[in-house]
């Protein structure tokens, strides 16, 4: 599956259960392991859980493969692993305390919608 069609499956999935601050990062030049990383944010340990399982049902349906997830016991911080894509689903305060963003910002991360759109593979 093409990095910006498993990109659209993915924030779809998490905005179908109200994921926040959905932001996509494009490490395609900063890394050969993947190419983008998905990072949301939820509000409680079951809602990033089933944000997690959102993902990976939709990405199975539209036919991609889910590699691996962790996390999922304590639900504060989910990384479900698409191969080309890797999500990262969040709690606030982890969020703000690991700072993914900034940690990957030679490209600084646009909003999700705008950047789906406008990937280019």
């Amino acid at each position: 599956m093409e990095p910006s069609t498993l990109q659209n499956v993915v924030v779809d999935a998490l905005e179908d259960i109200k994921a926040k601050d959905i932001e996509v990062i494009d490490t395609s030049r900063l890394t050969a392991l993947f190419d983008r990383i998905v990072i949301a944010s939820a509000d409680s340990n079951r809602q990033t859980r089933a944000l997690a399982r959102n993902v990976q049902e939709k990405v199975k349906e539209a036919g991609g493969e889910v590699v691996s997830v962790e996390g999922e016991e304590t639900g504060e911080w989910v990384l479900v692993d698409l191969g080309d894509i890797v999500v990262h689903i969040m709690q606030p305060a982890i969020r703000s305390y690991y700072n993914l963003e900034e940690l990957w910002a030679h490209n600084p991360p646009t909003p999700a919608r705008r950047k789906a759109g406008a990937a280019a593979d």
